[in-house]
Formats: C-alpha cells, structure tokens, sequence
C-alpha cells in the first residue's frame, strides 16, 4: 500500500520515555497469552479521523466521506470509536453520525490499523501490544501516529506492553489457534529491526502473541510503502482455511503476482499449529480497466477486508462480475455474516483498503 502524498523524511523517536504511571508491563509466560482471530467476538471497532490536508491535498474531503461511509455501515453490526484531533472532533462527529462515539486523540491519518496497538488476551483479559510504529520503517512523518498506541491504551486503562520490535498490525494474520502468517518484506528488514534475524524476530513474536508457528511469506521489498503487508495477500476464512489474492485473469506478471505465487507454493507445502494442511482459496482481484479511479498507487485487492460482529466489509471496486464473485466466496465461507460491499475509491487510490482503516478490540460487544 504506497500512502505515498506526503514526502519521505527521517521519523523522529516517537517520544520521551513513558513516565512511571505509563510504564508498560513486563513480560509475564508466554504460555498464558493468545492472539484471537478476527471472526472471534469484538467490544469495539477503532477507526482515524485522516487529519492532514499535506497528506492527501485535494483529495482530503474524499477520503473523509469514504472513512465516515465505513464507519456508519460498521456501526450497523458492532460499536465504533473514531479518534480525531480535538480541532477536529466536530466535523468528524457530524460526518460520522450519532452511532459512531468519536474520541478526542491526536492522529495523523486514517491507518488504525497499523497505528493501534495489536490485542492479545491474557488470563481473561485484554492486553495491548504496542509494536513502535515508525512510518512504515520511517518512509513518512507520523508524529502523532507513533504515540496512538500508548494514548489510546492510557485513555482506556487497559494494560500494554512494548515490543522490543517494530511492526505494524497490518504485518499479522492469525487463525486465533496459534498460526501468525507474516511476510517477511515487511518486519525482517532493516528499515524496522536493524541487525535482527528472522529466527530471533520469529521467537519475540511467540513471545509477545502467545503463537505457536510462524509461516513467512517472502513478500515485496521497497515497491510499497508497507513492504507488503500479509493483509493485502493472504487472510484466514477459518482455521486451515486461506483466501489468497490473485491477479486479473491475463493480467502480466509482476513482483505482486510473483509474491502471490511463493505464497501459494508455501502454503501447499505447509502445515498449522494443529498440523492441518491448508486449504487455499484463489480470491481474484477485479479487472484494472473496469474499476473505479485506478491509478498505480489504487489497492484493487478483496483481501483487505474486515470481519465484524455478524459481518464482513468487503470493497466494491466497479467490476461488477469481480464484485460479485468475491461476495460470492466471502459468503461460501461466512455463511452466517452479512457481505457488505463498501465504496472506498479514494482510500483506495491512496494504497488502502477496508482492513487498513479497522483495528478490533477483543470482547463482549458493547451494547
């Protein structure tokens, strides 16, 4: 996903060190601690309010419709918070509507789901993981990005930890019985973790999310902002269960298709932390000449979607067959959620999708 409108520069550390009542916890065993799959029940949806117009230019009030369209029709199945600057609460409240509760929070764009803190549960209750967000390895300035997961955990009480790595929650895709599907582009590299191999950065993430197998996938270095993010390329349907994306039918090869293939080849010669072999679903993304404000940059994959509370949101790109056809297999596989299609043309000509712009937070939902 290439957030490519704002200029490259150094990131600056994110901040001062946490003062004592802000200290994250230790580590406590491993063993206790578990990260849940998506289609597992959700207390919330986190979403950004996209802040800066340096950023998206004339493009911003778009973006703005698109972020405040996913968050009401989200809002129909489970609860919504939206952060926003507080000198931009107001706007953000009135876009949304009344459903959604928008929080006071200073962000810099729409991204919750790299931002937020990855949740794991631990002992009957909810941990936030905070993995140092850094601009996607310091491609971009996001100064108060970087602090979203510290604040966002504060302003809730609820108890974090810090990583000793950096990453994004876009890098991780879990089953909830101890598979992390990760691509290798996006966190072994030294743009994140300088010096670390992948065999100490595989042992950390056992650490910090209770998994038990990791399953790399090569990836795309350097061609997207995100190194390739595993969300845009293989999500779980159900445990052993994986849709991957694939390119248009008759579509020329490239570093994208090529990294599909790998992941394909690795799939089939895999097996989970159950030992199940996988079954892999072609999810075949929408022909490039019929869809909506294609671009470069545009992110045209159906894998980047988001499972809620009794719903999926999957994008509706303009191809109508390749629209329906993805609704199709989404709705095989999730035969008791609804399939909502959702129109994000400007988030994404902007290198995202559904996914990017949702984080869940584990729980009961909220009435």
């Amino acid at each position: 996903m290439l957030r490519h409108r704002l200029t490259a520069r150094p990131v600056p550390h994110p901040g001062p060190a946490p003062s004592r009542s802000e200290t994250p916890m230790s580590l406590p065993r491993p063993s206790r601690r578990r990260l849940g799959a998506e289609w597992e029940s959700h207390a919330r949806t986190f979403m950004s309010w996209p802040a800066l117009e340096s950023v998206w230019e004339e493009d911003l009030r778009y973006v703005r419709k698109d972020i405040a369209d996913l968050a009401r029709t989200v809002a129909e199945y489970e609860y919504v918070v939206m952060m926003a600057r507080p000198d931009q609460l107001a706007k953000a409240q009135r876009a949304c509507g009344s459903e959604v509760e928008v929080i006071p929070l200073e962000v810099d764009d729409l991204w919750a789901r790299d931002t937020v803190p990855v949740f794991v549960e631990e002992d009957g209750r909810v941990l936030g993981v905070d993995f140092n967000f850094n601009g996607w390895g310091a491609k971009q300035v996001h100064d108060h990005d970087a602090r979203v997961g510290r604040n966002l955990l504060s302003r809730y009480g609820t108890p974090w930890l810090q990583a000793p790595l950096v990453a994004e929650g876009g890098s991780f895709e879990t089953d909830g019985e101890g598979t992390l599907l990760v691509t290798e582009s996006s966190i072994v590299n030294d743009n994140r973790n300088p010096g670390l191999s992948r065999d100490r950065i595989e042992a950390e993430l056992k650490a910090l999310l209770g998994v038990e197998k990791v399953i790399w996938l090569r990836g795309v270095r350097g061609e997207d902002i995100t190194d390739a993010h595993v969300d845009s390329l293989v999500r779980f349907a159900a445990p052993g269960v994986i849709l991957l994306d694939r390119a248009f039918p008759g579509t020329p090869a490239d570093s994208w298709s090529r990294s599909s293939d790998e992941a394909l080849s690795v799939l089939r010669g895999a097996t989970d932390a159950r030992g199940r072999a996988f079954e892999v679903i072609d999810l075949p993304q929408p022909d490039p000449d019929r869809v909506r404000g294609y671009d470069d940059d545009f992110l045209s994959t159906y894998a980047n979607f988001y499972i809620g509370n009794d719903a999926v949101f999957v994008p509706r790109f303009g191809d109508r067959k390749a629209d329906d056809r993805a609704r199709g297999i989404l709705q095989e596989l999730f035969p008791r959620r609804d399939i909502v299609q959702v129109r994000i043309d400007t988030l994404a000509t902007g290198g995202g999708g559904i996914h990017c712009a949702t984080h869940d937070l584990p729980g009961r939902p909220v009435d």
